[in-house]
This record gives structure tokens, C-alpha cells and sequence, in this order.
């Protein structure tokens, strides 16, 4: 399952009794502002779940695969890195038996 804003939204007012609309409004006015820093080039830390920072990335020669033999320059680019925190890389570790036992989606090699 993926967790969208708006299931965060319903959690949110199912945990807090706050009414949809507010709730709405708080989660969209902390994610304009964590965009708003980093399109200003700004480290944004939230403790115990991560650290959002602009790396650049430096230009380089690409390949176009319907034509390997072509290289294509590809330009420097500033592009959004995550570090997770500890909380959360905590709880990530945990899931690694419990994808481990889960049958695979992709189709047996050979």
C-alpha cells in the first residue's frame, strides 16, 4: 500500500479529531515550505526522520539506449537528496525478514 497525502490527511484527523480541511492545510503548508528552502539551496532536517539537501550533479556523457553507440551530454543538474534518520532506518531494518519470506513478482529467469 502506498501511504498518500490524503490517507496521511485521514490519519492525521482520525489520531487528532481536527476537522479534514485544517488538517489538509497544515500537512500542504509544511511541504510548500520544505520546498521552498530547497529550491532556496537549504538543508532541511527533521529530526528522527531526515535530512532533505540539494546535491549537483556533474554533467556527463549518457548513452541513448536505441542507440548505444551515440553518446548524448547530459548537463550538471541540482537534484534532491534523502538521508533518513535514525528512527526510521530503525524501522525500515526491521522489514527485511518480512520481505524476505514474501514470494517474488517477477517471472523465474532462464
Amino acid at each position: 500500500m502506498t501511504l498518500t497525502k490524503r490517507n496521511l490527511v485521514l490519519r492525521i484527523c482520525e489520531d487528532t479529531g481536527l476537522v479534514q480541511q485544517h488538517v489538509f492545510d497544515i500537512v500542504q503548508r509544511t511541504f510548500d515550505h520544505i520546498i521552498k528552502a530547497l529550491a532556496k539551496g537549504e538543508k532541511v532536517e527533521l529530526r528522527n526522520f531526515g535530512i532533505f539537501e540539494v546535491r549537483l550533479r556533474k554533467a556527463r556523457l549518457g548513452r541513448n539506449p536505441s542507440a548505444p553507440e551515440i553518446k548524448v551530454p547530459i548537463p550538471e543538474r541540482s537534484v534532491v537528496r534523502f538521508k533518513a534518520g535514525k528512527e526510521m532506518r530503525v524501522a525500515v531494518r526491521k522489514l527485511a525478514p518480512k520481505l524476505a519470506t514474501k514470494p517474488s513478482t517477477q517471472p523465474p529467469k532462464g
